[in-house]
């Protein structure tokens, strides 16, 4: 995001919404999904009190599904490398996780192209 710690946690500047307040567990490739029903109870009211949001970010594949259902590409890597049909509503990214360094080492358009824009874009957000 190219923000600072401390400008990450200015709770007044960014919102962090997990789909899920629980953990679910580790699963074979990475975290288990969040469980069904919180989003659909949740996310409304708490967007509701944050009238002023400038960008969203869809970290991860949990998320890029529940938000783009079938607006999403047929891959996690195809969505993301097309991120800009999604904007300006949502920002699709990968979770930024240790089981996510090889598909960055995979697609390195991510890091040239994709990351300078999302910092681009959190900057203008923030100003």
């Amino acid at each position: 995001m190219g923000v600072t710690r401390e400008q990450f946690y200015q709770s007044d500047r960014i919102a962090v919404m997990p789909l899920d307040f629980y953990y679910p567990g580790k699963g074979k490739s990475g975290d288990l999904p969040p469980r069904k029903g919180f989003m659909d109870k949740w996310h409304e009211p708490l967007l509701a009190m944050m009238p002023n949001v400038q960008l969203t970010l869809l970290v991860g594949q949990y998320a890029i599904k529940a938000y783009l259902g079938r607006s999403r590409q047929k891959t996690l890597t195809a969505t993301v490398q097309n991120y800009q049909d999604y904007l300006p509503d949502y920002f699709p990214l990968v979770h930024p996780s240790p089981l996510n360094y090889g598909w960055q080492k995979k697609n390195p358009w991510f890091q040239t192209t994709v990351v300078p824009d999302l910092q681009k874009r959190v900057k203008a957000a923030l100003q």
